[in-house]
């Protein structure tokens, strides 16, 4: 249960209360999520993020949201959250453009994956005051629904380097069900935020769910525990909550109770009036100094810019200023050993360590203020993340961070693991590129289309997550025609490679070229008989059925293959056709009988369940 006296608001905050653990799905954070500086060396931390556990590595997910001005609307939840507005609005059965009322709850719909040690959804910020930490942005702005920890750990930037307008990748908690949970009719974990007064006894009975599996869920020894604000609990539900009749029950106004002498920390309460007014002095001690250390910073980064850059080139990216870090020559030939052959990536591309971080510092002498501006404007997990810039000599430098595995293309045409081959990997390649065009085209003002999409131009990290890079070719949807078409051969859609018509249907095109090339493993031009062959072409005619000398099966990558423990292949041509019917619905001549990118991610999370299904992958 949550105790809570008026004299104790300042303190407890700052609290450290170790949880009770016990055999359990998950381990609940405790106060550990106010402590910045944990460390999770040594194995997974709940200050963190929830814990893969190793069962489900992809799940469907619903994350509580208490409506706060400005974030009070569909679109500007979704937003924050990088979830579905439509999805979202029907969760919670409210129409696109109505505001709700203040603390109303919000259950927001949420794709939770499995990254390294931890789940989670992955959703994007721009940062906008100065005065801001990475505690009060996962505290306040997210509620709780990130940690300070998780935050330091996905973004470059220090504590003291936050700046208005800079692009922040926000890790929000999430878990997937464990085969127990499953089997017991688990559908989703909800994460819910903890405010002042909750305990694990309300929220169970509003939620019509028993405190046993929650404390079961979270590891709490007894179902009636000790919990605090500012974290979370996974709440098992066995269908999708009721959002219109609950949306009042979770108010975060605070009503003092009494409460039973055994649980009311009266102890406590004895002698703190001294203790809670140096804690408030120390805070506003706090609070001033980290607003010198920004303020100074913004100052010394705005004229660092001013005298790192030429003025011609500072007009052309007027708006994205701070967004972006203004490195150093120095710094950056210190990073890539003076860019020297070993490391090199590409023609253009250096590997390097630059402030302890690996990145990769690409070397051109064209004008790259367009693919600033994009990418200093937008922000997404799926999109490369842009660091900074430098000017030397007439030649720029643009600093991103570092992919791991490379190239999608090279990836697929490379000697890897047999286990790094597999449905899920794949799969959740094409969702991840999917999710990042739907971005740019539905997400974003003005909205772009990429026109340069193809398995060169995604690039993977160590854990095979897809980021989509180079936007140099780039434009706002509107700008409808472009006089000579550039682009890869095999990816280019008819109407842009013959007419130069440029709308957000030749990035569908693409995309699904790039789709064939995760099912079958092929490159988007092939050579039969000694002549060049377009892959779609030769997949199309096996799908309509005008090729019949080979099969579905025939097209799947045999790196895919999956056989039963008793060796048998496993039959997968239903899952193949269905994603190589996807693959033609975005391949269609005429633009208007394409899917949109909406579209597609819907009809990709339809079919997701069935690559978890044993029938359908590998028990490796």
């Amino acid at each position: 249960m949550l105790i809570m006296s008026k004299n104790l608001l300042p303190f407890l905050v700052i609290l450290a209360f170790s949880s009770c653990k016990s055999k359990a799905h998950q381990q609940y954070s405790g106060n550990s999520v106010m402590n910045c500086s944990e460390s999770d060396e040594t194995g997974p931390s709940p200050a963190f993020l929830y814990s893969c556990n190793d069962e489900r590595p992809t799940c469907k997910a619903l994350l509580m949201f208490r409506t706060q001005p400005p974030y009070d609307s569909v679109s500007s939840i979704a937003n924050l959250t990088s979830s579905d507005p439509q999805e979202l609005a029907r969760l919670n059965n409210v129409t696109s453009s109505e505001v709700l009322p203040p603390d109303s709850a919000v259950f927001v719909p949420a794709t939770c994956s499995c990254l390294g040690k931890y789940y989670q959804a992955n959703a994007s910020y721009v940062y906008e005051s100065s005065d801001d930490t990475y505690l009060t942005i996962a505290n306040q702005t997210y509620q709780g629904l990130t940690s300070c920890n998780a935050l330091k750990r996905e973004n470059p930037y220090g504590e003291f380097e936050l700046l208005p307008s800079m692009n922040l990748r926000v890790p929000l908690r999430c878990a997937c069900p464990s085969e127990e949970q499953i089997s017991s009719g688990t559908e989703f974990l909800l994460t819910f935020l903890i405010t002042w007064h909750d305990s694990v006894a309300s929220i169970s009975e509003k939620l019509n769910v028993s405190a046993k599996s929650v404390a079961a869920a979270n590891g709490f020894a007894v179902e009636d525990p000790d919990i605090y604000p500012f974290t979370t609990i996974l709440i098992p539900l066995k269908a999708e909550p009721e959002a219109s009749k609950l949306r009042g029950s979770f108010s975060t106004s605070f009503q003092y109770e009494a409460v039973p002498h055994t649980k009311s920390f009266r102890w406590l309460s004895e002698g703190v009036g001294a203790g809670a007014a140096l804690a408030v002095f120390c805070f506003l001690a706090l609070l001033g100094f980290l607003h010198f250390r920004k303020v100074s910073a913004a100052g010394v980064s705005s004229r660092e810019m001013k005298d790192r850059l030429p003025e011609h080139f500072l007009d052309k990216v007027v708006g994205i200023g701070g967004s972006l870090k203004i490195y150093k020559y120095d710094e950056l030939d210190a990073a890539t050993d003076s860019f020297s052959l070993q490391r090199r990536l590409s023609e253009s591309i250096y590997r390097g360590i630059l402030h302890g971080k690996r990145v990769a510092v690409k070397k051109t002498s064209t004008d790259v203020s367009k693919e600033m501006k994009i990418l200093g404007n937008l922000n997404h997990f799926n999109l490369i993340n842009l660091y900074g810039v430098c000017e030397h000599h007439e030649v720029f430098y643009l600093v991103y961070e570092y992919m791991e595995e490379g190239s999608l293309k090279n990836w697929l045409c490379g000697e890897t693991s047999s286990f790094a081959h597999s449905w899920h990997h794949r799969f959740l390649i094409a969702l991840d590129v999917a999710n990042g065009l739907d971005y740019l085209h539905n997400f974003t003002s003005p909205a772009y289309v990429h026109k340069d999409i193809n398995s060169y131009n995604i690039l993977l990290n160590h854990q095979l997550r897809a980021k989509i890079t180079n936007f140099s070719l780039a434009r706002e949807n509107g700008k409808s025609h472009s006089w000579s078409a550039f682009g890869e051969k095999g990816y280019m859609a008819p109407e842009y490679a013959k007419a130069g018509e440029v709308s957000p249907k030749i990035d569908v095109y693409a995309f699904g070229v790039v789709l064939l090339e995760l099912i079958t493993g092929r490159e988007a031009v092939l050579v039969q008989d000694g002549e060049e062959a377009l892959l779609s072409q030769v997949v199309i005619s096996v799908v309509d059925g005008t090729d019949t000398t080979a099969d579905v099966n025939d097209l799947v990558d045999p790196r895919l293959q999956v056989k039963h423990p008793l060796g048998f292949a496993i039959d997968q041509s239903e899952l193949a056709l269905r994603l190589l019917k996807l693959s033609v619905a975005c391949l269609a001549p005429q633009p208007t009988r394409r899917l949109s990118m909406d579209e597609v991610v819907k009809a990709l999370i339809k079919i997701q369940p069935d690559i978890y299904n044993p029938q359908s992958f590998s028990i490796e």
